[in-house]
C-alpha cells in the first residue's frame, strides 16, 4: 500500500488532478455557477482545440525540438476548411484536404530541420510567418462566414444524450496515444531520442525520420485543432489560432513534458490543457477585465510549475534518501552474520 501511494504521490498526472481541482474549488468557493455540471461540460469541450494542440506538441517536445507554428497551421487549415464548407464540399473532401496541410506543413518543418540543419525555433517561426501571411491572402483578410449549421452544430452532438461527441473523441485519442507512446515500441523512439540522442544513433533508431514524424503529426493535430475550431467557433476570423501556440507549449510543460526532452506523458499534457482553459474561463467567472487574462494566467501558470516542481523534488529526494537507507540495511545485514560467526 505504502508503495502504491508513493507511486500516485510521484505520478505527475495525479499532482495536475490536484491543482485542477484546487482550482475549481477556490474559484467555486467566489461564484458557485463555476463548479454547476453544465460549466464543467463546456470547460471540457472548450478544452479540445487545446488538447489536440498539446498532442501533437508533446511528440515535438519529446524529440528535444519545438513547434510555434502550429497555431499558424491551425489558422490555415481552419480557414481552408471553412471557405471548403462554403462552397458546400463534402465532409469527407474537407477532412482529407485539411490533414493534407497540416501534414505537409509539418513535413516541411521536420525536413527543414533534420536534413538543412536549420534550428527548430528558426524553422517554425519561418512557418508561421508564412501560413499567416498566405492565410491573409488567401481570405483577403475577411472573416469567413456563414457555415452552414450541420458543421456548427456537430460540436455539440452528443451520444445517448449525455457524453459530447468531440469530448469522447479526444478521450479515446489521448489514450491511444498514451498507449502507443508508452507500450509500442516506436512509440518509445521518440523520447529515446529526446533523452539520448547519440545512444538512439548507436542503437539504430532512424532519428531523422522519426524527428520529422514528431513534426508531421503535430501539423495533422494542428489541422485537427482547425477543424474543432471551425465547428465550435462558427466562423475563421483572420487571426484565428494566434497565441495558441504558447497555449500548447504551457499546457506541455504544467502536465510535466519536459523542454529537455524525453519525459512527459499525453495523459499530462491533455490535463495541462484542460487546465489553461480552465484558467481562462475561471477569469470570466471571477468577473476579471480581460486585459488582465494574460498577465494572471501567466502568474498562475508559473505559480503551478515551480509548486509542482517543489512537491517533486521533495518526493524524489525523500525516495532517493529511502533507497540508499534501504541498500545500508542491505549491506550492513551480511556483514553482522560475518562478525558472528568469527566470534563463534
Amino acid at each position: 500500500m505504502k508503495v502504491l501511494l508513493g507511486k500516485l504521490l510521484k505520478a505527475r498526472e495525479i499532482t495536475v488532478v490536484g491543482f485542477l481541482f484546487i482550482l475549481f474549488i477556490l474559484v467555486g468557493a467566489v461564484n458557485p455557477v463555476f463548479l454547476n455540471m453544465e460549466n464543467i461540460i463546456l470547460t471540457l469541450k472548450g478544452s479540445v482545440m487545446y488538447v489536440f494542440l498539446a498532442i501533437g506538441m508533446t511528440f515535438v517536445i519529446f524529440t528535444k525540438d519545438i513547434d510555434v507554428s502550429v497555431g499558424a497551421i491551425l489558422g490555415m487549415c481552419a480557414a481552408v476548411a471553412a471557405t471548403m464548407l462554403r462552397s458546400n464540399k463534402s465532409l469527407f473532401q474537407i477532412i482529407i484536404v485539411t490533414l493534407m496541410i497540416g501534414a505537409i506543413a509539418g513535413l516541411i518543418n521536420g525536413i527543414g530541420i533534420t536534413k538543412l540543419k536549420i534550428p527548430a525555433i528558426v524553422m517554425t517561426l519561418g512557418t508561421m510567418g508564412i501560413l499567416r501571411g498566405l492565410m491573409f491572402v488567401y481570405t483577403g483578410g475577411r472573416w469567413v462566414e456563414n457555415l452552414p449549421d450541420y458543421f456548427k452544430n456537430a460540436s455539440q452532438a452528443e451520444l445517448f444524450e449525455k457524453i459530447n461527441i468531440f469530448v469522447l473523441f479526444t478521450l479515446i485519442t489521448v489514450a491511444l496515444i498514451q498507449l502507443y507512446l508508452s507500450k509500442g515500441k516506436k512509440g518509445k523512439y521518440f523520447a529515446a531520442i529526446g533523452d539520448n540522442i547519440d545512444g538512439a544513433v548507436l542503437i539504430g533508431i532512424p532519428v531523422s525520420g522519426i524527428r520529422i514524424a514528431a513534426f508531421v503529426i503535430s501539423g495533422i493535430c494542428s489541422a485537427i485543432a482547425g477543424l474543432v475550431y471551425v465547428s465550435q467557433v462558427g466562423f475563421v476570423a483572420n487571426v484565428a489560432g494566434s497565441g495558441t501556440e504558447m497555449t500548447a507549449i504551457a499546457a506541455c510543460v504544467l502536465g510535466g513534458v519536459s523542454l529537455n526532452g524525453g519525459i512527459g506523458s499525453v495523459v499530462g499534457a491533455a490535463l495541462g490543457a484542460v487546465i489553461m482553459n480552465s484558467i481562462n474561463t475561471a477569469l470570466v467567472f471571477l468577473k476579471v477585465p480581460a486585459y488582465w487574462n494574460n498577465t494572471i494566467s501567466g502568474i498562475l501558470l508559473i505559480t503551478i510549475v515551480v509548486a509542482d516542481a517543489m512537491i517533486h523534488t521533495y518526493l524524489s529526494e525523500k525516495a532517493r534518501k529511502e533507497r540508499l537507507s534501504s541498500k545500508s540495511m542491505k549491506i550492513g545485514e551480511p556483514l553482522n552474520t560475518d562478525r558472528r560467526e568469527i566470534n563463534g
